[in-house]
């Protein structure tokens, strides 16, 4: 009989994720109503939103019908619409927790949440149940499932009524025991700009794996991306951008920064929306004025001075609309390549006096820190939301930074020398872009998820070799 009056209510399991509902049920003499699924109030109260498209009803004639134990590329809400079941589900995804075991009976009042890569099966107690299922991907041949038999003995499951007295498949009796069985690999990540200097700083933090694929832009088309099976993907890092600050205050450098700093990543977030995937967007101090007498919050109104800030501004308003995102905000960023620090070590080695800009300030952002702190965000499953990420200490100019080189390498610091903005470029050729004079940013919330920026100057001594 269906319990009436029940709140709504999770129970966690022994296999995460897999999480049980108490559903509320309204009856009387004529019958019972209920919201199956009410996204509203069951985010609310702790449900993944895990944003279904399809939902299937499976009828069951008698007592006994079983059917599993499949684990499918997505996610399950599964309910009961008449009659109860007993069901089972093991934990057919890699990790420690592969092969645990969870069984519980289910009628129209409970409910049960099942993620990706849990195997589930039931056996009917009363004749005529209607088992329903909502999941957030279609049915496609071409998804990656894993099956477990039902009498497999490492799993132990105790059905109600033994199997050889019930209506089973034989497809479902030929299915693999536990020992044979190819766990359900994680949905995988895919990261953008791969040949870029935070590109291969992300290379090196997540190394080798099958789960993470890399992509230059050669590779990946934003005008026309491939037509992969975005369920599989949970993550999409987009480490790509058009960053040559004065080029785009030409015409075809505008035309180009916009291209790939908007309309390559509205693609993006389009892919992301429809398929709850999590984006990961990179953006920069750019994007504000520099006019600030503090360091600047994620919250503080932008105010890009040029094309390059005024793209970068645009595609973290298009990415804010992806429910699942993490927009990294970050400055001076220096990695594997061509860079600031190597330039001035160079000049440094060959005697060269240079004449260094001292009235804009900041902080040094390493790439492997910029990597590191990407990483952390997803590992931790910190909040959506904007995050500033640079390195950490006191602020400094690059005339500051330029002397620092110099002395770190061996070289007289006072061969660097100072000059404003407007004396550095005053005899420019070509366009060049508004820089903000103020770019440090404010590390107070990323702290709050537990990660601490490395300092700027101990990053820099080890990236020259000195430390």
């Amino acid at each position: 009989m269906t319990d009436f009056g029940k709140a709504l209510h999770a129970t966690e399991t022994a296999i995460p994720g897999l999480v049980v509902w108490d559903v509320p049920v309204h009856g009387d003499s004529r019958g019972w109503f209920k919201e199956n699924w009410q996204r509203e109030k069951m985010v609310a109260a702790g449900l993944p939103d895990f944003l279904p498209v399809q939902n299937n009803i499976s009828f069951n004639d008698a007592v006994g019908t079983t059917r599993g134990i499949h684990a499918e590329p997505w996610d399950k809400w599964v309910s009961v619409a008449t009659g109860k079941i007993f069901g089972a589900w093991v934990d057919l995804r890699e990790g420690p927790t592969f092969g645990n075991v969870f069984t519980t009976e289910i009628d129209p009042s409970r409910a049960i949440f099942v993620p990706r890569g849990v195997g589930n099966a039931y056996q009917t107690l009363e004749a005529d149940t209607a088992y329903v299922y909502l999941v957030n991907d279609h049915w496609s041949p071409d998804a990656t499932y894993t099956f477990l038999n039902l009498a497999d003995e490492a799993s132990a499951i105790a059905w109600p009524i033994p199997l050889d007295d019930v209506e089973i498949s034989p497809k479902d009796l030929a299915h693999p025991r536990l020992s044979d069985v190819t766990p359900m690999a994680p949905r995988k990540t895919l990261v953008l700009g791969a040949n870029g200097q935070l590109g291969r700083a992300l290379r090196a933090e997540f190394g080798p794996s099958s789960n993470v694929v890399f992509a230059t832009r050669a590779e990946f088309d934003l005008v026309a991306p491939p037509t992969w099976r975005w369920r599989d993907f949970g993550t999409i890092i987009n480490a790509a951008a058009h960053t040559e600050v004065d080029l785009a205050e030409t015409a075809d450098g505008r035309r180009d920064a916009w291209a790939a700093n908007v309309s390559g990543v509205a693609t993006l977030a389009r892919i992301a929306i429809e398929n709850g995937i999590t984006l990961v967007h990179v953006s920069s101090d750019y994007v504000f004025d520099g006019s600030l007498d503090r360091p600047y919050r994620e919250d503080d109104p932008i105010s890009p001075l040029g094309v390059y800030g005024q793209t970068k501004a645009a595609g973290d308003a298009v990415v804010a609309t992806v429910p699942r995102h993490y927009i990294v905000r970050t400055s001076w960023v220096i990695g594997d390549g061509k860079n600031f620090v190597r330039t001035m070590a160079s000049l440094a080695e060959r005697g060269i006096s240079p004449k260094v800009i001292d009235d804009q300030s900041g902080r040094l952002t390493f790439a492997d820190e910029v990597a590191r702190g990407i990483r952390h965000l997803l590992q931790a499953r910190a909040p959506y939301g904007t995050y500033n990420l640079t390195g950490s200490g006191e602020p400094t100019t690059w005339a500051d930074i330029a002397r620092r080189v110099f002395d770190l390498t061996g070289h007289d610091p006072n061969s660097v020398d100072r000059v404003t903005t407007e004396t550095y470029f005053a005899d420019a050729a070509t366009p060049v872009a508004p820089r903000p004079r103020n770019s440090v940013l404010d590390l107070t919330k990323l702290e709050g998820t537990g990660f601490i920026s490395h300092s700027a100057d101990e990053s820099l001594k080890r990236y020259l070799g000195a430390s």
